[in-house]
This record gives structure tokens, sequence and C-alpha cells, in this order.
């Protein structure tokens, strides 16, 4: 690992521990500590996804023209403005735009740092990069996240001051860490993806592999990253009676599965298709709801309820596992050459419309209608074992399963293109 990725692997434990202290809190922070109202809190949270959507079909074009690291560091200025600024608002007004400033830097910051690490790597240590990516990332959420829950009182506006001080503070700190990279050139794998013809949103659309993957992520993040927090825990609350701890263990093992099986199934992942693993997600995440219904909708005992919550949110981690040496790498291979920032860009908004449509949809539905809710999203756990093994259709051998590329290099005697190497 050279010196370039280490850091952008710092960087990505950074932000993310940033976050942690801040994220789940915010709601509490709007609505009561600032005494707002429910309402300005429900629309604070939904002015992150807005910025985001608003933000990124403009910041794949950026990273295109101007490179991954200049928007990278305008997109973490404004995020540390927009935190420190949300720490000392004290009106709607102020905490609306300070929200909005903070959405718009965080939503930059995935595809910049995701384009970083794609041309910090060659086609064998993409995977490896991207699941050391999502551990750190996780790692950095889960330990924020218990920090801040130790140094908040919501008796004391100014405990949340510090918190959001905190993550102006990270996203600072990773500003000068991340002016220190210096960039390497991108390896690409010769015949296998075409050169750009231009940075229009037409060619992306063209691309049939990559409007595929993006309807299939889509369903992904709909299924099941767009119901933790809303519908899934809803429905435990009201159709299982899981307790608010329980609810806590729940997602702890969650983040503990992420971080204990990451890096053991990544030598399963990488010798295996990549449409086939996906596909394997999919039937997983199936089991995982399965789980959830006989927890919310069986007739056993609460302790059985209760772990079969657990098992659910267990369950999507290791399919959460299996995806994040797998998506990202899918979606650098189709892009053609210079544009991974806007294909990385397009499928981080794929994700922000999940993310924002998966809570309207599978909150009311969770919350009420318990026996369809657990019934819907099996089938769109099924749906995505289905569009899976249809993306594959599309792929080439070398991009559904990278190291077929591996296997020809040693068998012709030759050696795997490596990016320029950059001086620390």
């Amino acid at each position: 690992m050279g010196a370039a990725m280490r850091r952008i692997h710092v960087g990505n434990a950074l932000s993310a521990f940033g976050l942690g202290f801040t994220v789940p809190f915010l709601y509490v922070y709007v609505a009561q500590v600032r005494g707002l109202g429910s309402m300005t809190a429900s629309i604070v949270l939904a002015v992150f996804a807005v910025a985001a959507l608003v933000v990124l079909p403009f910041a794949g074009r950026a990273i295109v023209r101007r490179g991954p690291l200049p928007v990278l560091l305008v997109a973490l200025v404004t995020a540390a403005l927009g935190a420190l600024s949300l720490g000392l608002a004290n009106s709607a007004t102020t905490v609306v735009l300070s929200a909005a400033a903070l959405g718009a830097g965080q939503a930059v910051m995935q595809p910049s740092l995701a384009t970083m690490i794609v041309d910090c790597s060659t086609a064998d240590t993409r995977s490896r990069a991207f699941a050391t990516q999502f551990f750190l990332q996780n790692l950095g959420l889960g330990v924020g996240g218990l920090i801040g829950g130790h140094i908040v009182d919501p008796d004391r506006a100014s405990s949340f001051t510090l918190l959001f001080a905190i993550e102006a503070a990270m996203f600072l700190v990773l500003v000068v860490l991340m002016a220190t990279v210096r960039m390497p050139h991108a390896p690409h794998i010769k015949g296998d993806r075409p050169q750009a013809r231009g940075g229009s949103w037409k060619q992306l659309l063209g691309n049939r592999a990559m409007v595929q993957l993006s309807v299939l992520g889509f369903v992904l993040f709909f299924a099941c990253y767009g119901q933790f927090e809303s519908g899934l825990s809803a429905y435990g609350v009201e159709a299982a009676g899981i307790s608010t701890s329980a609810l806590g263990t729940a997602m702890a093992a969650n983040t503990a599965m992420i971080v204990v099986a990451q890096f053991a199934v990544l030598k399963f992942v990488e010798r295996r298709k990549r449409s086939r693993v996906i596909a394997a997600v999919g039937l997983i995440w199936a089991v995982a709801w399965l789980a959830a219904g006989y927890a919310g909708l069986g007739h056993g005992s609460r302790t059985m309820a209760t772990a079969a919550f657990v098992s659910t949110y267990a369950l999507f981690g290791l399919g959460e596992a299996m995806l994040s040496p797998t998506i990202a790498p899918l979606v650098a291979d189709l892009a053609p050459a210079g544009m991974a920032g806007q294909y990385n860009s397009a499928f981080a908004l794929v994700k922000q419309l999940a993310l924002a449509i998966g809570p309207a949809v599978g909150g009311p539905m969770g919350a009420s209608l318990h026996g369809p809710y657990v019934v819907t999203f099996l089938l769109f756990s099924l749906g995505i074992t289905f569009l899976a093994v249809r993306l594959g259709r599309q792929l080439t051998p070398v991009q559904d399963q990278p190291s077929l590329a591996r296997s020809r290099v040693v068998a012709q005697g030759g050696a795997p293109a490596e990016p320029v190497p950059a001086s620390a």
C-alpha cells in the first residue's frame, strides 16, 4: 500500500469518525435542544438528502475536469463550515442553511474519495482497497457514535456545540492531510474499457451495464440501507416489541459483523464472479427478512424474537461486507478512461435517491403494515438476485471476474499494469 493510499484510508476513517459524533443525535439536537420542533428537525434531515441530489450531478463533471483532490478539498471546507455553523445555530433558517452546506459537502466527499482510491489502486488491489475503506468507515462511525454518546447531554446545548466542533475539526484535519497527497496516474486494463468521448451524461446512460448496475444499486440501497433507521427499526418496535436497548444491540451486531467478516470474506469474493456475489447477497438478505418476519409475526418468546431481530441486522452486515469489495470496483471498471469521477458521482446519486425514498416508503409500512412490509422487502431481496444475474450477462469476463486478467498475465509471462508511482 503506497503512501497516498494510506493517507486516503486515514482520511476515510477521520471523516467517518467525525460524522459518527453528530449523525445519531441530529434529530434530538434540532427538535429538543434548540427547541425548533419535530417538523424543523424532519426538514433538516430532508435537506441533507436534497443537498446531495442537487450537487452530485455537478460533482462528477468537476472531478473529471479538475481531478478528485481539489474537489475533495472544497467539499471538506464546505462541510466543516456547515458543521461548525450548525453547532452554533439557534434559528430554523440558520439550521437549515447549515445542514445544506454540511449535506452538500458530505455528498461530494464520497465520489471524490472513491475516485482517489481508483486512481491509487491497480486492478489487483482495488477490491481490497474498497474493502478497507468500508471497514474503516464503519469503525469510525461506531467509535465516533460511542464517544459522542458519552459526551452529549440533552440538557446542555454546549455539549452538542462541542460535538459539531469536533466534526468540523476532523474535516479540517483531513484537509491538511489530503493536501499532502501526490496522486499517481490511474491504471487501466487494456481492451476492457472504451476510451471516453466526452464527459456527458448521455454517454453514461448509453452504457447498458452501468444503467443496469445503477438500477441494481438503487434496489440494494432501498431494500437495506434505506430501512435500517426507519422501516426496520419501526417494525422491530411495533411488531416485535423490541426494546430500545435491543435495537441498539442489533445495530451493534451489524457493525460487529462488518468489522469481523470484512477481510474474512474478501478472499472468497475476489475469486468469484461479481454478479454471483451480488446475487448471493440478495439471497442472504432474503433470509434476513425471513428472520425479521419471525421476530414480528411469529409466536415465539420475547427472547427468540429479539435474537431473530438481532440476527437480521447481522445478516445484513454480512451482505454489506460482501458488497464493499464488489460494487465500487465494478463502477470503476465500467467507467471509460478518465471518467471514474462522473461514474462514481452518478452511482452516489442513485444511492442518495434510494436513501431518500427508502425511509419514506418503509417507515409507514414498518410501523403499521407488518406482514406486507416483510413480504415486500423479501421480494426486493430476491429481485436483487435476479438483477445481479441479469447484470452478469452485460459484463465482459474480466469485468465480472478481475482475477481472470491476473491469470492471463501469468500465463503470458507478463506483469499487470501498475500506476505511475507518486512521492509521498
